[in-house]
């Protein structure tokens, strides 16, 4: 009996050791998936504890705050160190990026990014690096928040496990979910709004496949980093009222109303950069500018400091003007567009929680004068703020609403906030289109909108699937000499290319021969059957791209040449074959996603 309970301890130790059988017990198990996901939870809350620590011990450092302060909330009105930190920071983030510009060449791909495009594969040292960037950034004062850094260095992590596991698409994919859940599950105490970041933002959609991986890995880096970390991350928002059904019309004007200034704020730091690319200023220049600009700004009101988590509970507590309101949300709004379009490193997840709590709050002294019946209490005008600018600008209205469930442990809040988000979310679609990590996309020259997997449409170029065996003809043959070297059943098409080798159109054969013969002299031309001239395929285009111009044409096959300029004729492809490789590619991903392969 003790024999066999060692032989059975020496196997799965052996299994531990084996990277074979590691591999093939994480590609053919789902428990094997699941398995992977507790060790990226693992990873996640170490990388969101450690990347705390040091930010909170670059905060002292820096401007000599207790171990206990959070940097926006303290007393360093007047303190030489609120203005020097910004620039002195944008100076040594432009020094790294003059540094990076000599050998990393390709921009970086976040986690986004990555699952959309290149089926989840993150460069680990690339994200190693975004993390640096944003703890300089963070460290230094610059008004953004570690989230970015948080999800770009855990997913990183899961992503670079799951290429060495040699994982399948969709479960690299998932794994890559399981990093960022674990990321802001840790960071916020919340596992359940981690779980929706995932689904939400980071893998596009949710299969009961990838439930089970990604919630546990939520719930493994929350307890690594509540093990781990002394501090508590939960936004206490203290005591509030009770909901009735009067309040949901104005909760609904307030998701509007933070629909439209998150919109004013990506817009704002879309102009930012853009106003910094068209200057004259070199690009590792721009951080110090934009910390002077910072560190002005921060001289007026230290809570634009950093994320804003001392300055959201600050504010949740204690009542303030309407003018106060105003000018700390546009003090806080135009420090996060000036850190973010100068070059800082970091996102805007929870600045935008910040902001919207001030929204909120505001919105509470104009509801009485607009909404008689209404009883919401400036507190759960903060919450539903909070929640409705955070989706705007962020996205995903489950992940702020499970957020609102899981700092309130009230289910009529929830409900209420779910309403709101779910209005701003629909307001930002229909009027604007992107979130804040889609819109940066966009303005790279991406069209993705969400992270649904659309990197295997790409994949499927005409390259790869037209063939190469083609048949040409010159424009100068004659129609005899034509007709004797392409008999009738010889092939269904010839491409004509004229006397430099360029491409001339598409001859069909059967055409040709069903000419009447008194109109098809020896020596008659072929240009009257040659057809398409201006229309062909480049071998770079996607199936989808083709098919939308076989659609366009109407023609059921289209000659593929080698550019636009040479025009060499180096392939043919037909809709048929194009439309029933991109069908069965797309049942390929359907059932991967249910788990048949």
């Amino acid at each position: 009996m003790l024999a066999k309970l060692d032989l059975r301890r020496l196997g799965y130790v052996s299994l531990l050791f084996d990277i074979g059988r590691l591999r093939a017990f994480a590609r053919r198990s789902e428990v094997g998936l699941v398995a992977a996901g507790i060790v990226v939870g693992v990873i996640a809350g170490l990388a969101v504890t450690a990347m705390s620590f040091i930010a909170s011990r670059m905060h002292g450092l820096v401007f000599g705050i207790g171990d206990t302060e959070r940097l926006s909330s303290s007393d360093l009105d007047g303190d030489i160190a609120v203005l020097m930190a910004p620039i002195v920071g944008g100076i040594i983030l432009g020094l790294l990026m003059l540094s990076l510009a000599s050998w990393r060449k390709k921009p970086m791909v976040d986690p986004i990014e990555a699952n959309a495009l290149h089926g989840g594969r993150l460069s680990l040292t690339d994200s190693i690096i975004v993390a640096v960037q944003n703890l300089i950034s963070n460290g230094f004062g610059a008004s953004v928040g570690l989230e970015a850094g948080y999800t770009q260095l855990a997913s990183g992590l899961a992503s670079k496990l799951g290429i060495t596991l040699q994982l399948r698409r969709s479960d690299l994919r998932t794994l890559v979910g399981c990093g960022a859940a674990g990321a802001i599950a840790a960071a916020f105490n919340a596992p359940l709004t981690g779980a929706f970041y995932a689904f939400e933002l980071i893998i596009g959609t949710y299969t009961i496949l990838s439930l089970t991986p990604v919630v546990v890995s939520a719930l493994v880096a929350n307890l690594v980093a509540r093990l781990l970390s002394d501090s508590d991350f939960t936004i206490d928002v203290g005591t509030f009222g009770a909901v009735v059904p009067a309040d949901y019309l104005p909760a609904l004007l307030l998701g509007v109303f933070c629909a439209g200034m998150g919109i004013l704020l990506m817009k704002a730091v879309s102009a930012v950069e853009g106003l910094a690319r068209r200057s004259s200023i070199p690009a590792p220049l721009r951080p110090a500018i934009g910390g002077i600009v910072v560190g002005l700004l921060a001289m007026i009101s230290p809570q634009v400091l950093s994320a804003g988590h001392g300055a959201l509970h600050l504010n949740l507590d204690h009542s303030m003007t309407i003018p106060a309101l105003i000018g700390l949300f546009l003090l806080k709004s135009f420090a996060s567009a000036v850190s973010i379009g100068s070059g800082f490193r970091g996102g805007l997840f929870f600045a935008s929680l910040f902001m919207g709590a001030l929204l909120g709050k505001l919105f509470a002294y104009c509801a009485p004068f607009i909404f008689a019946n209404a009883t919401l209490t400036p507190v759960i005008y903060a919450v539903v703020g909070m929640s409705s600018l955070a989706v705007a600008v962020i996205g995903g209205p489950l992940t702020m609403t499970f957020l609102a469930l899981e700092i309130t442990g009230d289910f009529p809040i929830t409900a209420l906030v779910l309403a709101a988000s779910i209005t701003s979310s629909l307001v930002v679609r229909t009027t604007f289109g992107y979130s804040f990590a889609t819109w940066r996309l966009h303005l790279r020259g991406e069209s993705i909108r969400s992270a649904h997997d659309i990197g295997w449409i790409r994949n499927l170029t005409v390259d790869r699937l037209m063939r190469s065996d083609v048949r040409t003809v010159s424009t100068d043959t004659t129609l005899e000499a034509f007709k004797q070297d392409h008999p009738l059943g010889s092939s269904q098409r010839v491409i004509a290319v004229d006397g430099n080798n360029k491409y001339a159109g598409i001859i069909i054969v059967p055409e040709v021969f069903a000419d009447p013969v008194e109109t098809s002299g020896a020596n008659e031309s072929l240009d009257m059957f040659i057809h398409l001239n201006n229309d062909f395929l480049v071998p770079n285009m996607n199936a989808k791209q083709a098919a939308a111009l076989f659609d366009k044409t109407g023609n059921d096959a289209l000659a593929v040449v080698n550019n636009l300029i040479e025009r060499r004729v180096v392939g043919l492809l037909t809709e048929s074959h194009t439309l029933r490789r991109y069908s069965e590619e797309l049942d390929r991903r359907r059932r991967e996603a249910s788990g048949e392969i």
